[in-house]
């Protein structure tokens, strides 16, 4: 009996159940990540981070979030009340939403009920996720919109357009997983890997994707919104106590479930890692769900990897990467893809894919070596500013200077 067959003949309280765990998952998670992010990148400037609030400053999230439930919650004069309030619900429920199709084991027995430890698997559960982060980036325009002030209305936009520019890479990178399992159900897609994982056997989808993931989430370095000397703190600049929380959490939900979803697509899912898969009862009872929440952990240390070691890009260097490189390489690799698996017999057939993978990935950093090297080449529209200063383009003349010439 496979998931979905399981999943159908849970009683209500059961599914009452899953989703109170769910949702208190995320947010033991997310008060665990702002403390896990403060710590590691203290480490990294070789300093102490929080170290007052509990045992070893484990306890300043939760201080932090009291903090803000009890600031003055103020909304500006000039603002779309409704739509100011809805905004961050949108961003929150949507944000939440994503994870109840992800597979946190096998089947398992509770009270005598068997059932997978899934809260709902739909045939098209990777499409599901993508809708409601799609949903998710109404609450950031309606936001930048509904403060009524210039600054938060930019930083709506460009978040909005950073969103949607690599949704579509990130949408792109699940086709090649399509192809390779036969569905689109995460429980199918986790089932199939119980051989080889596709963060091996796609190796390029599986670059894109972290790729994506992070300008998906608006972390650094793609966090231009919140540029603090061009939009002063982005869409959420109006928003105090509570409903800025609720963005907050939205930001550490989000990097969880994206998380979750490159475990399940390309590192096994609940599938227990080598050599520990080696042991019969790696993927029974509650150890699935370990590994899963170990690989979460694992790419939620990259997030915050890249925020402590890379700088800022510029917003044109950021957009061109989606639209230039990520999206135009991903549609190729769908192409080579598709026409391996057509050649290859469906039961087998890894080693071209890898052969084809290694292809890919080695064209993918010969374009990137040539694009830098042109970008290095003065161009002749270029002037210098002059000494130790920023190459600048040549200025206009000035209507003086042409009446004065003329």
């Amino acid at each position: 009996m496979n998931a979905a067959e399981l999943l159908a003949r849970d009683p209500w309280w059961l599914v009452a159940g899953k989703a109170v765990v769910i949702f208190a998952l995320l947010l033991l998670i997310t008060l665990f990540c702002v403390v896990y992010e403060r710590k590691v990148v203290a480490y990294m400037q070789m300093r102490v981070g929080p170290n007052r609030v509990g045992p070893w400053g484990t306890l300043q999230s939760l201080a932090d979030g009291l903090k803000l439930a009890l600031k003055e919650d103020i909304t500006p004069r000039a603002a779309d009340r409704v739509v100011f309030v809805l905004a961050p619900v949108i961003a929150g429920t949507c944000a939440f939403l994503s994870m109840a199709v992800i597979p946190f084991g096998p089947e398992v027995t509770v009270f005598g009920q068997a059932t997978a430890l899934q809260l709902t698997d739909l045939p098209v559960g990777v499409l599901f996720v993508l809708a409601a982060t799609s949903i998710g980036v109404y609450g950031i325009v309606l936001a930048g919109w509904s403060s009524g002030s210039v600054y938060p209305l930019l930083g709506g936009l460009r978040s909005t357009a950073q969103v949607l520019s690599y949704e579509i890479a990130m949408a792109l990178s699940f086709v090649a997983v399509f192809l390779v399992a036969g569905s689109m159900s995460t429980s199918d897609i986790v089932w199939a890997q119980r051989g080889l994982w596709y963060g091996v056997l796609l190796a390029p989808s599986l670059l894109i994707y972290l790729v994506a993931m992070v300008g998906e989430t608006n972390r650094a370095p793609f966090d231009l919104p919140e540029a603090e000397g061009e939009l002063v703190g982005g869409f959420h600049t109006e928003y105090s106590s509570l409903k800025f929380a609720t963005f907050m959490l939205a930001e550490y939900i989000n990097m969880v479930t994206v998380s979750a979803l490159a475990s399940t697509l390309f590192l096994g899912g609940w599938r227990a890692p080598w050599p520990i898969s080696l042991w019969e009862g790696a993927n029974r009872g509650g150890w699935p769900a370990l590994w899963l929440l170990g690989k979460v952990l694992l790419l939620l240390f990259v997030f915050i990897w890249l925020r402590g070691t890379l700088p800022r890009l510029r917003y044109d260097q950021f957009m061109t990467l989606g639209w230039k490189l990520l999206i135009p390489f991903s549609l190729a690799w769908i192409a080579v893809v598709a026409i391996v698996r057509t050649l290859t017999d469906p039961a087998g057939g890894a080693a071209p894919l890898l052969l084809a993978g290694a292809v890919a990935v080695l064209l993918l950093v010969a374009v990137s070596l040539g694009s830098r090297r042109d970008r290095g080449r003065a161009r002749p529209d270029i002037a210098d500013a002059g000494d130790g200063g920023f190459p600048v383009p040549p200025l206009p003349r000035t209507r003086l200077e042409e009446a004065g010439r003329g």
